[in-house]
């Protein structure tokens, strides 16, 4: 059996609409993804299963939908204005343009010979605009390049609406932008994409016990929806490369990149930080964003402050800020190299199959007619598709694409669990073939109890 890499799974999104070249059209435009018909459905799966488990099977936990263009104000006290940045180079031979941390010093520059670089210089990874008519400093707006922010300056907002008490989180599933340098390995470094964020809020003194626990909690998620314990690392930041806002970060890595060296094969998915009270501290009237070369920036823009009233105590606190952070589309990715498979059946032949979890997978249930030019059989084949479909529980896919094979084919690469055939017999009694897209052993069922049995095994 041959699992994934990279190339792979490439091939099979363009080859079966999970994902396209943003832009292809028109040559494209780096750093920008199209998810197509399976893509979009696997994605909203994703995102489902993560609200699903961080907000409705919690009590401590809100959702939120912040704006994507931000005050000019939130990013400068956020220190993003100031310290957003990645190390830039130029080659002075061939005009290129590398991320000083990403280059290889043995790569080859096009002109000859290695590339002469300049020194590293802050590149600002921001993308810049300017809302309304007039272009000048006093309207410039930035789209956001994270959704943290937006939950920061809507946390008094959340807290009165809702009178929560410590410990609560707000979660945010949403768009951010970052002008990267070098995009690049398919959609895992890209310049537009989605982050599911929490920021969960809980007293002081408590933040390290919290942290253990979120990392818990997230390494059981991946688990629980398919990633082999063996492809999923957790990587402590030593001190020195920490962010300046954060107290200590645990990274998720996963095998994103099998075929390299096994030091070079894994990479972040997912980054669990314990942010203190940093955040709320940079948001609040009176409050400064301290940076860590030892300077702050006092905030005298903020209309109120950002606190937390402890009855217990009679006091008023900034909370402490655990901080689960990770990519849409890495996770995604994620998902997808796991899930792949290259395998010989029992007849000797070769299938590709993704074993995606049920929740996940775009289709659960794909109906075939076996003779696609006999009108009773695809009648009874569109009837059995729309009753499972109006239950509003399946993704449910009407295929006569090709032959039989053709279509579970098909269907075992973009990971559909069921395949439900319509055979002559089927017209004389009710009964119908399902195959199991993992095991490819086959049921006869009748009609009347299909619902029932696909439901019960998708769980």
């Amino acid at each position: 059996m041959a699992g994934a890499t990279m190339d792979k799974i490439v091939s099979l999104c363009k080859r079966r609409g999970f994902l396209f070249q943003g832009s292809e059209l028109y040559g494209g435009l780096q750093g920008t993804w199209d998810y197509g018909p399976m893509g979009v459905e696997l994605k909203n799966n994703v995102k489902r299963a993560w609200w699903r488990a961080n907000v409705y099977e919690r009590d401590d936990m809100e959702g939120l939908d912040a704006s994507i263009l931000m005050n000019r104000l939130v990013l400068r006290h956020s220190g993003h204005e100031a310290t957003f940045s990645d190390p830039l180079v130029d080659c002075r031979k061939c005009k290129k343009r590398f991320r000083a941390d990403q280059i290889d010093p043995t790569e080859k520059c096009p002109e000859g010979g290695a590339h002469n670089l300049t020194e590293p210089r802050p590149f600002n990874l921001m993308f810049k605009t300017t809302v309304g008519p007039i272009e000048d400093d006093d309207n410039i707006a930035y789209l956001r390049p994270e959704t943290a922010q937006g939950i920061f300056v809507n946390f008094k907002n959340v807290l009165d609406s809702t009178n929560r008490k410590l410990p609560f989180g707000i979660a945010q599933i949403g768009k951010a932008y970052r002008n990267e340098i070098t995009p690049k390995n398919f959609i895992f470094r890209v310049r537009e994409f989605e982050q599911m964020e929490i920021e969960y809020f809980v007293m002081p003194g408590t933040d390290e016990e919290w942290h253990k626990r979120w990392i818990a909690d997230r390494v059981a998620w991946y688990q629980q929806y398919g990633i082999r314990p063996g492809n999923l690392q957790q990587f402590v930041q030593p001190p020195e490369e920490l962010s300046h806002y954060s107290k200590a970060t645990t990274d998720l890595l996963y095998r994103f990149f099998p075929e390299r060296d096994e030091s070079k094969q894994f990479d972040e998915v997912e980054g669990i930080a314990n942010r203190f009270d940093y955040d709320l501290t940079c948001h609040t009237k009176g409050g400064k964003t301290a940076f860590k070369d030892g300077s702050f920036l006092p905030n005298e823009h903020a209309v109120l402050k950002q606190t937390y009233f402890d009855q217990p105590t009679n006091t008023h606190l900034i909370p402490y800020v655990i901080e689960p952070s990770g990519g849409v589309d890495r996770i995604t990715l994620a998902f997808l190299m796991d899930a792949y498979e290259e395998e010989q059946t029992t007849e000797g032949k070769e299938r590709t199959v993704l074993h995606l979890h049920p929740d996940l997978a775009p289709v659960k249930v794909a109906v075939i007619p076996l003779a696609r030019n006999k009108p009773n059989m695809v009648e009874m084949a569109k009837r059995i598709k729309r009753d499972l479909q109006t239950t509003g529980k399946l993704r449910t896919l009407f295929d006569d694409s090709g032959n039989i094979g053709k279509c579970y084919a098909r269907q075992d690469e973009i990971g559909t669990p069921f395949c439900v055939t319509i055979d002559h017999q089927s017209l004389e009694d009710q009964q119908v073939t399902v195959r199991h897209r993992d095991t490819m052993l086959q049921d006869r069922i009748s009609v009347d109890a299909l619902d029932r049995y696909v439901e019960e095994r998708l769980g």
